[in-house]
């Protein structure tokens, strides 16, 4: 038996249940498709989350048990040798009150099987174990609803979103988005290792529930464009790695030998000394960026979050577009059924929402950085090594002057990457976040 909605979402990750919150508290008769047993069995990320972008979706996060690890207070980018490395860290007491949970950690698992249940109470439907395997149509090719692997699974529908991550097999099966190619993918591994709370307070110097983030650059993707990190959780860490699949193709490196070799790295090795393995997982990133994107709406469908390619590579920010675009697009929706049309036509709104919006903003000011790294390869190799030569020079203190430390350090820099190479690096770097 056909069952009708005004809105099928697909995928019950931040994109598609930011939606179906907004969608619930308008009183709006959604449900929500997922693929896993539970939402967030199968989605991973790094590990934190915005609190401003949640708020407009659950103003009273907190109150409700939000399950927050910690909030960050100190964030560090650390540019990595073989033996050593140069970090820089910001903290700031602001982050302490009036910006408390402007960013903090979370469980994937946890966290999405709580952001679920606060859509469920507002009336949203849920289903999981459920794949999503064609899109209705009529007889004008417009989208009516789905198709499901259940038994008379096909749900009618006003509008379907599509919010199940990049890998999406039926964004690419129905056409919608082409196959994502190798090199606008990122794949990274990700484990979580326990350690008392009492521990991880101790080494990154923290207290009462607050954390640190460490983005982690330099060869220890052994020479792929990639990044690392190392996040604080209450009582366990998050570390990870990722690296453009085309190079992880081309390298035939296994992604869990780069994870096992970043842990014993000495700048690392001693934050998670002790700590016992709890939990490995893995998951593509839709690294491509704007030039990416594929076409966000169409007669009776929208598209958001990693299904869209929405993925800030500089600032590492995925989750923050997700949760924008799912809210955007739920609002988009609301119109629309105000209406009582869902033509592309119609739809179309949700793009003049993302681009005045910091979404498509922000996509569109880093159009160039993704390919910025695929043509620099020395951010990955020389230039790590050339960095910290110079900085053993100048903090070296002997017989020789200044000056001559000086001199050493900027022919170690030359030695690693001439200066014609280095140049064009700066012109190339200045261009992409210009």
């Amino acid at each position: 038996m056909e069952e009708s909605f005004d809105a099928a979402i697909v995928g019950a990750g931040p994109a598609g249940i930011s939606a179906a919150c907004i969608l619930a508290d308008a009183n709006a008769k959604v449900i929500v498709l997922e693929r896993g047993e539970y939402p967030g069995s199968k989605n991973m990320f790094g590990g934190v989350l915005y609190g401003g972008h949640l708020r407009l979706i659950i103003p009273d996060y907190a109150r409700r048990n939000c399950p927050i690890e910690r909030n960050i207070v100190e964030s560090r980018l650390l540019y990595l040798t073989e033996e050593g490395g140069v970090s820089l860290a910001y903290r700031d007491t602001a982050f302490l009150e009036e910006l408390r949970n402007n960013v903090f950690t979370v469980g994937r698992a946890r966290f999405d099987r709580w952001f679920a249940d606060q859509a469920i109470a507002k009336g949203a439907l849920v289903v999981c174990a459920t794949v999503v395997t064609d899109l209705l149509r009529d007889a004008a090719g417009r989208v009516i609803g789905v198709k499901t692997d259940r038994a008379e699974g096909e749900l009618r529908a006003k509008v379907v979103l599509l919010a199940d991550g990049v890998n999406s097999p039926l964004a690419a099966r129905t056409g919608f988005r082409p196959e994502v190619r190798s090199e606008n993918i990122a794949l990274a591994v990700k484990e979580m290792i326990s350690l008392p709370e009492e521990a991880i307070d101790e080494r990154f110097g923290v207290t009462d529930g607050n954390g640190v983030t460490n983005e982690i650059l330099g060869n220890v993707t052994w020479g792929m464009n990639g990044v690392a990190f190392l996040y604080t959780n209450r009582n366990s860490l998050s570390i990870g790695i990722g690296a453009n699949l085309a190079d992880f193709a081309k390298a035939k490196v296994r992604p869990y030998e780069m994870l096992e070799k970043l842990k014993i790295h000495p700048l690392i090795a001693p934050l998670i000394k002790g700590g016992k393995p709890r939990e490995y997982t893995a998951h593509w990133l839709p690294e491509g960026g704007y030039d990416t994107m594929p076409k966000l709406f169409g007669d009776g469908y929208l598209i958001a979050g990693d299904s869209a390619m929405m993925f800030n590579t500089l600032h590492r920010e995925g989750s923050n577009m997700a949760m924008a675009s799912g809210r955007l697009a739920a609002e988009t929706i609301l119109e629309a059924m105000g209406k009582k049309d869902f033509s592309a036509a119609c739809l179309q709104n949700y793009v003049r929402k993302l681009q005045k919006s910091f979404v498509l903003k922000d996509l569109k000011k880093y159009r160039r950085f993704p390919s910025f790294l695929e043509n620099h390869q020395e951010l990955f190799t020389a230039l790590p090594r050339a960095a910290s030569i110079a900085a053993r020079e100048m903090l070296t203190v002997d017989q020789l002057p200044k000056k001559a430390r000086q001199t050493l350090a900027w022919k170690s820099i030359r030695g690693q990457v001439p200066r014609l190479r280095l140049l064009r690096l700066l012109w190339d770097a200045w261009r992409s976040v210009r």
